[in-house]
């Protein structure tokens, strides 16, 4: 069924969808500079995070590229839980410094030192050159807080593109025994590229993400054009290996909490993933905010009692043991 839109958002979505229809009669409606520079436009409608009391910004080194990294402890007396979060953006946008004010409300809901990592994008760095960045970071974040007191307690977060980094890494981590995940936090995941569940359809046009560009994305990081007739391997089961929602669920997945807007065309895979994860014998919690678009954090502005709900939920969520 497709969503009901909250009136707070009608203006703006009435804007988005003139300049999405004018950007597609003049064909430059899916280039990535230009859909770079739109999603960092939203940074007008968030609301400035909280003052965290220690920020540095650092990088890693994964081969050979250097890969910006930045470090929120909101308490540098205490040792507290590590937190590593993903940013949004389809793979091919967003970035450290348009989600700081979301860091910066992560590091104080969760009391915990928060890692934003900066990953490679596509298309220049198509799959999984990103998701290798995010993995590096999973396996040596402690290097980055040398000198700084954390516990064994290790969260990640994602919203978007982001839940979809978290949620490989889970299932590409379950075997891994130098890897504990204790939480995982999930903001209007994107969790399968395959596109087949029923609220592509529903509420694919007019809520901000539309269905052809969620379409576009994937394209660029798979780089789908190009891997059937450099490889030979099937873009249909490259893209079916890749998407957690149809990979395998274990027990020993962390402790899951699933955030979905009603109105988001992401809506229905997200709430699956909380259903698998709940029949593999792992604590689940799914909220979803009914009238909210997908990216609604980017937009608190115009949302902030459902903005600061969500990091209430979060901080019930971490607090729960």
């Amino acid at each position: 069924m497709r969503g009901t839109v909250s009136i707070n958002l009608i203006p703006l979505l009435e804007q988005v969808n003139a300049g999405i229809a004018q950007a597609k009669a003049s064909g430059a409606a899916f280039e990535p500079n230009v859909i770079r520079q739109n999603l960092e436009n939203l940074s007008s409608y968030m609301i400035p995070g909280p003052e965290v009391a220690l920020i540095k910004n650092t990088f890693i080194t994964v081969a050979e590229n250097k890969i910006a990294v930045r470090i929120y402890h909101p308490n540098p007396e205490k040792e507290l839980p590590v937190l590593l979060h993903f940013h949004g953006g389809g793979h091919m946008c967003g970035s450290v410094n348009l989600y700081d004010p979301i860091s910066r409300e992560l590091a104080i809901a969760a009391n915990a030192i928060v890692v934003c990592i900066d990953y490679r994008l596509a298309p220049e760095h198509p799959y999984p050159a990103g998701l290798d960045d995010c993995q590096y970071l999973l396996e040596n974040y402690q290097d980055l807080l040398k000198g700084y007191r954390f516990s064994e307690q290790l969260y990640i977060a994602g919203d978007s593109a982001g839940g979809a980094i978290c949620t490989s890494l889970v299932i590409n981590n379950i075997d891994n025994a130098a890897i504990k995940i204790d939480k995982q936090i999930l903001i209007y995941p994107s969790v399968d590229y395959t596109m087949s569940c029923p609220s592509i359809v529903e509420n694919g046009q007019g809520f901000l993400l539309e269905a052809d560009k969620m379409r576009w994305y994937f394209q660029q990081y798979f780089n789908l054009d190009n891997i059937e007739l450099n490889t030979g391997e099937s873009t249909a089961a490259l893209i079916t290996a890749a998407s957690p929602l149809l990979g395998k669920f274990d027990s020993r997945m962390p402790k899951t909490l699933v955030i979905t807007a009603g109105c988001d065309p992401l809506r229905d895979e997200g709430a699956l993933y909380a259903q698998k994860v709940k029949q593999a014998g792992v604590s689940v919690e799914h909220y979803q905010f009914d009238d909210l678009i997908h990216a609604y954090m980017l937009l608190s502005k115009l949302v902030p009692e459902q903005y600061h709900q969500t990091y209430s939920l979060i901080k019930k969520f971490i607090n729960n043991t």
